[in-house]
């Protein structure tokens, strides 16, 4: 069943699962803040979204971010993910998973781009 990680708290968000129920997809809420994903669900997670860098999941302008200084280029792949998995107020939202693929639903509209629509 395809799946939307969601923080009901986000207007983007919410946004993006009011279009997918709209269109009568049935998707299960992975409330992310509350269940937090482990460092090899994110890992499966960037392959989903098809990229390695974890900086494509971040939310970069968090200030978590800077204040754990993950805007340090030096810093590798495994501590980006570690970091996530450890705050996971970091992970970008919403992202929308369907089969294989994934896709960062800002705007929310891009999450239409798994149906074919």
């Amino acid at each position: 069943m395809p799946y939307l990680l969601h923080n009901p708290r986000c207007s983007k968000s919410r946004g993006a699962l009011a279009l997918l129920q709209e269109r009568g997809v049935a998707v299960r809420e992975l409330r992310y803040l509350d269940t937090p994903l482990s460092a090899t669900e994110i890992d499966a997670l960037l392959a989903r979204l098809g990229s390695a860098d974890p900086r494509a999941l971040m939310r970069t302008g968090e200030a978590l971010y800077a204040e754990l200084g993950l805007d340090d280029p030096q810093i590798g792949r495994g501590a980006l993910v570690d970091a996530m998995a450890r705050h996971p107020r970091l992970i970008e939202r919403p992202v929308f998973v369907h089969g294989d693929r994934a896709v960062v639903g800002r705007p929310p509209e891009r999450v239409l781009e798994l149906l074919g629509d």
